[in-house]
């Protein structure tokens, strides 16, 4: 089929190699977010799918919205087939949408309809789900919501952050994105309505949402950093300043206050709710990450003192 592929982070580009490398289907564009500034220098740069596409000479187009006329014009001219879709970024209007006559086919990083939304990977990890997976449906107006091509699942481990989940499933999905396309074109495939029931929701985390709050138990302190590890990540205040922390490890039945930080040779403990969590790396304001036992000789931890 000639295909149109919709995505912007480095998480669509398993999705993307999979398409330019199936040898059936034809890539003839991307649509990709705008050029926007990233790394230190804040150079104005191509987006990890925009870049993919100019090395292999695919047609990269930029729309500021998806609903912009000179957009749509092209598309029309193009004339997909299907427009598969892994992490746009944006949402599609329903003049996109009635373009390419299979539709536009989103892999989306849940097991549908648990996790609709923006965050399907960082929102499984903060919860504690045990299986969490992919889904390949037809983008219809409502969020998510529309009728599912097929699934696959994957295992999330006891340590897993958001950041080494996704890549499993964006290599995994790549494989169900285009089987997907296969079987839509070969006509051995067929949408299935979602669920009414089971149907929650994952929102965009914000730096807010990634504040760590010690007054809750170990298991929730290790979820949400790990949630958020490596995005937005997680952090908190020592001293009036903002740190940023990686993922944590839950510890024995030591008594601390919540907050409260106690360095040991090897290992430095923050309290909880319930028992305490040793600590991983650390970044303070200007520093690199390190070591929480250096950040801790560094800064010269007291006793009593604490993060809020």
């Amino acid at each position: 089929m000639r295909l149109v592929f919709a995505g912007t982070p480095e998480v669509a580009l398993p999705s993307l190699r999979a398409l330019l490398d199936s040898g059936r289907h034809e890539v003839a564009a991307v649509v990709t977010r705008p050029d926007a500034p990233a790394g230190r220098g804040r150079r104005v740069v191509r987006s990890p799918v925009g870049a993919l596409a100019e090395e292999h000479g695919v047609e990269v187009l930029t729309p500021r919205k998806a609903s912009d006329p000179d957009f749509l014009e092209r598309l029309r001219a193009i004339a997909p087939d299907c427009c598969p879709v892994v992490a746009y970024g944006a949402l599609l209007p329903q003049s996109a949408l009635d373009i390419p006559p299979h539709g536009w086919v989103n892999l989306h990083f849940s097991v549908l309809p648990a996790w609709r939304g923006a965050a399907p990977v960082q929102a499984a990890v903060r919860a504690g789900d045990e299986i969490t997976g992919a889904s390949a449906f037809r983008i219809v107006k409502e969020l998510d919501a529309g009728p599912v091509f097929g699934v696959l699942t994957e295992t999330v481990r006891a340590d897993d952050t958001a950041g080494a989940l996704l890549a499993r499933l964006a290599e995994a999905g790549a494989g169900l994105l285009t089987s997907t396309i296969d079987g839509i074109e070969d006509g051995t495939l067929k949408a299935v309505e979602q669920p009414a029931d089971g149907v929650t929701y994952a929102h965009k985390v914000t730096t807010e949402d990634a504040k760590v709050d010690f007054t809750v138990p170990a298991v929730a302190v290790d979820r949400l950093v790990r949630a958020v590890t490596p995005e937005p990540g997680a952090w908190a205040e020592f001293r009036g300043e903002r740190i940023k922390l990686g993922p944590v490890t839950r510890v024995g039945a030591d008594t601390l206050k919540p907050g409260e930080l106690h360095v040991e040779r090897k290992r430095v403990l923050v309290g909880t709710a319930t028992a305490p969590v040793a600590l991983g790396e650390v970044q303070a304001p200007g520093k690199k990450r390190m070591a929480a036992t250096d950040w801790a000789r560094g800064a010269r931890v007291e006793p009593g003192e604490r993060l809020t």
